[in-house]
């Protein structure tokens, strides 16, 4: 009988995933901010693991590789790939792993550019190009034909799914698939024993439809923080505030619940547009040994780093400046894509 789990982030990782930014993409001017901020992604990462990079081409790579050198990274912990992308959201465009019979499998699902609102079509074939390359090793990877972000998804490694129903439910992703057929799939390509929708909380400016790796994330088996807000004259109160009743109600593997860890709401960020942009803290990422957390040079940056540092105390929490990345409406966990032991060679 086949045995399908979908592992926990904080699980021994053979690796991290990064698809670098280029100048053919959405980035223009802000390609200086964007690059120094991977930069220290991948310095953080290649201390502790591998760094699998995605670059466009051979001249991207020549670059990157100077940038990385220049910043002292670990270089014999990077593993440079070429193919061509759209964007750099590696949560979202990248394999998700799941352990089958104690091996682990990767699945392609298609990735429509969030609903179809941005081009896709080079990104989706990301990850076939890598296991085509060898970047996987003898890994199996199979393609799954459902429309699945890796943000929209968190798991608990025993079973548990959390997810939000404004993201999985819309329309332009799987429109021939209701929650009862969602948690269908869910339980066939991830082992899934139950799945914990949440009705609120999509903040605004997010152009995911509220993925949850923005809003509400496992810690441990027990553990979940969160996106809160205690300014009721903040236009996210109301929806973080509902959300935050549904945690309350929400109940663990063992049918306890949950420790709830509350994370700040950093002050808005407002681009040129005038239109508020999805920073948060809940879009930390897990490696092995740290936890990386995105700050945004804000009064509030301290008391999530604390708040984290309480939810890991066995890992070192590092702050990361996301203030690059939420210019395109993601941060830190979006552009990552852990990969567990055993994936990279």
């Amino acid at each position: 009988m086949t045995s399908r789990r979908l592992p926990a982030e904080w699980e021994p990782q053979s690796g991290v995933m990064l698809t670098w930014p280029h100048l053919h993409g959405v980035w223009g001017r802000q390609m200086e901010g964007v690059d120094r901020t991977f930069v220290q992604i991948a310095q953080a990462i290649a201390q502790r693991e591998i760094v699998l990079i995605v670059c466009r081409d051979e001249t991207h790579r020549e670059q990157i590789q100077a940038l990385l050198r220049a910043s002292a990274v670990k270089m014999e912990n990077i593993r440079f790939h070429i193919a061509p992308s759209d964007d750099v959201w590696a949560r979202d465009h990248g394999p998700i792993t799941v352990i089958e019979n104690g091996a682990p499998h990767l699945l392609d699902f298609i990735f429509n550019g969030w609903g179809n609102k941005y081009a896709s079509s080079l990104d989706d074939d990301i990850t076939r190009r890598l296991v085509e390359a060898g970047a996987f090793g003898s890994t199996l990877a199979h393609k799954v034909d459902i429309v699945l972000e890796g943000g929209s998804i968190d798991s608990d490694g025993r079973g548990s799914i959390l997810t939000t129903s404004h993201c999985l439910l819309s329309p332009n992703r799987n429109p021939g698939l209701d929650r009862r057929q969602l948690e269908i799939v869910f339980r066939e390509q991830f082992g899934a024993a139950r799945v914990l929708w949440l009705e609120h909380g999509e903040l605004e400016g997010d152009d995911t439809d509220g993925h949850v790796d923005t809003l509400a994330r496992f810690c441990d088996e027990h553990t979940i923080a969160y996106m809160a807000c205690d300014n009721p004259t903040d236009d996210q109160y109301a929806e973080l505030k509902a959300m935050e009743n549904e945690l309350k109600a929400m109940r663990d593997a063992d049918g306890a619940p949950y420790r709830l860890a509350p994370l700040p709401s950093p002050s808005p960020i407002i681009d040129e547009k005038q239109q508020r942009l999805p920073a948060t803290y809940a879009n930390f990422l897990v490696i092995n040994g740290a936890v990386l957390v995105p700050t945004y040079n804000d009064p509030m940056d301290d008391l999530a780093l604390q708040r984290l540092e309480e939810c890991f105390p066995q890992r070192q929490v590092i702050g990361i400046d996301a203030r690059p990345l939420i210019r395109q409406y993601g941060s830190l966990h979006c552009v990552t894509m852990q990969l567990p032991l055993s994936v990279i060679p």
